[in-house]
């Protein structure tokens, strides 16, 4: 049965699939790959007044955070290009290890980075939008005029991804001195980067500590099974075991929360990891979860055969304090709680894509960024052959990590 957020997603899309059909003669699209992979702008006015307005009166500012921008760009590029270098060496070398990008969407599935529909929809909303507004205001602050803003759409046959855009006058942009041109492109990964850090501060030293007011541990919550199938390894070192693991086994549901291992109770995932780190391989344990109660024979660890394994993904489970359900009832608490969750999906998801825009790839910031760098090496002819090689390596990088989370 769909949950309340997968419904609100499927609801979003269909929307979204609407609007693009009615609005197919105001949209600019450019065919990818044609009628399967495109991209479409809405052009609007939107927020070109208040960039002029800003512009104006900080003018100095907004340029010296403008300068401030390229250094951050230039030295996050390098980090995201080491990034996704030492990550391929991962891959092929570690068959356990995790892709470093992958696709971010508000559904599950194998390679997608699940975050719920609202925390999704609430994110691509403000990186998008201080993305792009930034970009209008660096340029509006060196006198550059910005044409047009809007709304943009990323499809795959319908509608997937909600975006934004700013769009600057071109020709008169690649006019304009390198410092400024730098400038402008570095403004929307370097605001996105600059607010994950706000974001993190206020989840950090606001809303955590509130958190951890009105909750508390409750055990350790089964998240999913560790599968392996007949010949399938598990990791570089395991042996060629055969699944289901104890924990599938055993009947333990997916969601079930871990409260006591032998009696001996287990709040949080450092006493269960204690208690299964006392125990052999072939030990009998009894687990009692918020469900039922388990007799398991655990398993050998994969990586170390001298340990016992229980073969689950677990995480930590908490709930609402009582004496605060008491006093404010759910709702509050609920409330506190999710907000915290947001402000921590905004960190990671700023600084995810902040980063990811700096990638040294032709239509992204980055690329855009090394290519006039490469014009003051090379001329403009052999600065772009190299321009072009770069591009397509990191592009390729990019599409292993992705495919590598589909695949594996």
């Amino acid at each position: 049965m769909l949950d309340f957020q997968t419904i609100a997603a499927v609801v979003f899309l269909i929307a979204l699939t609407i609007f693009v059909f009615l609005k197919r003669k105001n949209l600019d699209t450019k065919q990818i790959i044609p009628y399967l992979l495109y991209f479409s702008m809405y052009k609007t006015k939107l927020g070109l007044k208040l960039m002029d307005s800003l512009a104006k009166k900080h003018r100095k500012l907004m340029i010296y955070i403008g300068y401030a921008g390229i250094l951050v760009g230039f030295l996050g590029m390098i980090l995201i290009s080491y990034g996704l270098i030492s990550n391929i060496y991962v891959l092929f070398t570690k068959p356990e290890a995790m892709p470093g990008v992958g696709l971010v969407l508000p559904f599950k599935a194998k390679g997608i980075f699940f975050v719920p529909f609202f925390y999704w929809i609430i994110s691509i909303f403000v990186i998008a939008a201080v993305h792009e507004f930034s970009h209008g205001l660096i340029a509006r602050a060196n006198n550059l005029k910005v044409k047009s803003s809007g709304f943009a759409f990323l499809g795959l046959i319908v509608p997937i991804i909600p975006a934004a855009f700013v769009e600057p006058d071109e020709k008169e942009l690649r006019k304009r001195p390198h410092k400024e041109q730098l400038s402008v492109f570095a403004a929307g990964p370097f605001s996105n980067i600059a607010i994950a850090f706000l974001f993190l501060a206020i989840a950090s030293l606001i809303l955590a500590p509130i958190a951890n007011a009105v909750i508390e541990a409750n055990g350790v919550k089964v998240a999913d099974y560790v599968k392996v199938g007949p010949g399938e390894r598990v990791s570089s070192r395991a042996s060629h075991a055969t699944g289901p693991f104890p924990a599938e086994s055993s009947g333990i549901k997916i969601g079930e929360i871990i409260q006591q291992v032998d009696d001996k109770s287990t709040p949080y995932v450092e006493n269960l990891s204690t208690a299964l780190r006392s125990k052999k391989p072939n030990d009998a344990v009894k687990i009692k979860t918020d469900k039922s109660s388990y007799e398991i024979k655990l398993a050998k660890n994969p990586d170390n055969e001298s340990l016992a394994y229980l073969g689950a993904y677990l995480e930590q489970s908490t709930k609402i304090k009582d004496n605060i359900k008491t006093s404010y009832g759910e709702f509050l608490p609920k409330a506190l709680i999710w907000i915290y969750g947001l402000f921590v999906i905004l960190f990671v998801l700023n600084l995810g894509i902040g980063l990811f825009n700096l990638v040294p790839i032709g239509p992204l910031d980055g690329g855009r960024m090394l290519q006039l760098v490469l014009h003051r090496i090379f001329d403009k002819k052999n600065g772009n052959k190299v321009w072009y090689y770069i591009g397509m390596f990191f592009l390729i990088l990019i599409l292993i990590n992705i495919t590598a989370g589909f695949v594996r």
